[in-house]
């Protein structure tokens, strides 16, 4: 599940000129995708557009078959800056899209129309993702007491308790060191290989999106027109980090981005 067609997108923001431009591109699903660019290049906004935040100034966006016209339930975003409720424990802000599913009970816009949640269901998962995320033992604490990392670990929790069948990520592993990072892309990664689950991660880090994306959207400064992507059919092999391919494409990627400088 979660296929995207955008078609003939144009976006621009009031009193700016256009970021996308006629702009189409195909995510099948299951696929696993990185998109990177310069700062500013409309990264974040692409991911938005998907989700339903912003809306296109022209052109449609299709997920399933179905034109996007706001947030769709089975669409998950992992946000930049975690978007957790201060007041809120971890525990409760893991849980925060169930409850906000059962108060409105499966009407097809906050929560797909087929799920039926039962309570001892919503406690099952919620317990599962806090200890997969290795914070179970956090689950009292509030957003003010845990390190930027857990808080990130805490809103991937929230979304992944929710089941989508499409995972939008937002620089989800620049709060990380380094092996919690690892730790956490290999989660996610396997994730996909287990579930078809299709992921859409947006990274500035070329060694994020060579590891993470079977595919490659690279964006520029200013209008986009035409996708360019590339091909890296080896992410999310056993160890393909470590290996002289994975270089080598850290390398092609870093000259293609530099050219469009």
């Amino acid at each position: 599940m979660g296929k995207i067609q955008i078609q003939d997108l144009t976006f621009a923001y009031s009193g700016s000129g256009p970021i996308f431009e006629n702009f189409s591109w195909q995510v099948e699903r299951g696929d696993a995708w990185a998109v990177i660019g310069p700062s500013g290049c409309g990264k974040t906004t692409l991911l938005y557009l998907v989700a339903g935040l912003y809306l296109p100034t022209a052109g449609r966006i299709h997920i399933e078959g179905m034109k996007i016209t706001g947030p769709r339930p089975g669409s998950g975003l992992v946000l930049q800056d975690h978007g957790l409720l201060p007041w809120s424990t971890v525990a409760q802000n893991a849980r925060l899209g169930l409850t906000i599913r059962h108060f409105y009970g499966s009407d097809g816009r906050h929560a797909p129309a087929d799920e039926i949640l039962t309570v001892a269901e919503a406690d099952r998962r919620i317990r599962y993702w806090l200890e997969k995320l290795g914070i179970h033992h956090l689950q009292q604490m509030f957003p003010s007491q845990l390190s930027r990392g857990q808080r990130q670990r805490t809103a991937i929790a929230r979304t992944l308790a929710m089941q989508p069948d499409l995972l939008m990520m937002d620089e989800p592993f620049s709060a990380l060191d380094a092996p919690t990072r690892d730790e956490l892309q290999e989660l996610i990664i396997a994730l996909h290989q287990t579930t078809a689950l299709t992921t859409l991660i947006v990274t500035h880090d070329i060694e994020v999106a060579v590891c993470m994306g079977k595919q490659i959207l690279i964006l520029q400064e200013g209008i986009n027109h035409v996708p360019r992507i590339v091909a890296n059919e080896k992410a999310g092999t056993p160890e393909y980090r470590y290996q002289p391919h994975f270089r080598k494409k850290c390398t092609e990627l870093r000259h293609m981005l530099g050219d469009l400088k």
